[in-house]
């Protein structure tokens, strides 16, 4: 009788296991498609400038202020007249506006009119089974398949369906499904094509 009870006991646990082993590829794919989801989302909001990238930045009436600026290794803007600006996770207008304030409240400029825009993208970098691994520069709205294009193509031994993606203010490398809306690449990503295994 106790030993019936055991088996029976054993029985339900291992239903259970294999219960959950189903749910949780499902419930994988869903939570990669929603990583997809959001990663095409942060687009929505604008910009963000990066360590790597070049912006002009126009101070009207202030020649000597005006001119390309290149963002340091730690996402510092260093220009005349003003500390250093900690420009990573702003938008150009955000830098604008952090620019006209320090110079106000400098007293260098009385009514500071000035505009921030991006001229020259920071890399990305795309590793793995494509025919050209490398650092590639980066053009504005670029989606995995023009990045896949850029890099020469797809190995045959490429896997198609899910990358790894790091991109550049996260602490490791996500993995991401491609059978979505087409995914959309930021300057700094390190995109990772896996080789597959079937």
């Amino acid at each position: 009788m106790l030993q019936a009870r055991f088996l029976a006991i054993g029985a339900l646990s291992l239903s259970m296991l294999a219960g959950a082993a189903l749910f949780s590829a499902p419930l994988a794919a869903r939570e990669a498609a929603l990583l997809a989801s959001q990663l095409n989302n942060d687009f929505a909001v604008g910009y963000r400038v990066g360590a790597g990238d070049k912006i002009k930045v126009t101070v009207f009436d202030e020649p000597s202020l005006t001119g390309e600026y290149q963002i340091g290794g730690a996402g510092e803007l260093a220009m005349p007249l003003i500390d250093p600006i900690a420009t990573n996770g702003l938008t150009p207008k955000e830098i604008a506006a952090t620019i006209a304030a320090k110079l106000k409240a400098g007293g260098y400029v009385l009514v500071p009119r000035v505009a921030a825009e991006v001229v020259i993208n920071r890399p990305f970098y795309i590793l793995g089974e494509v025919k050209q691994p490398g650092e590639y520069p980066y053009s504005g709205d670029m989606t995995f398949e023009q990045s896949v294009a850029r890099a020469g193509g797809f190995t045959p031994r490429a896997n198609r369906s899910t990358i790894l993606l790091r991109r550049q203010n996260w602490a490791s490398a996500k993995k991401v499904r491609l059978d979505g809306p087409a995914l959309k690449i930021a300057p700094g990503d390190t995109i990772t094509v896996r080789e597959s295994f079937f």
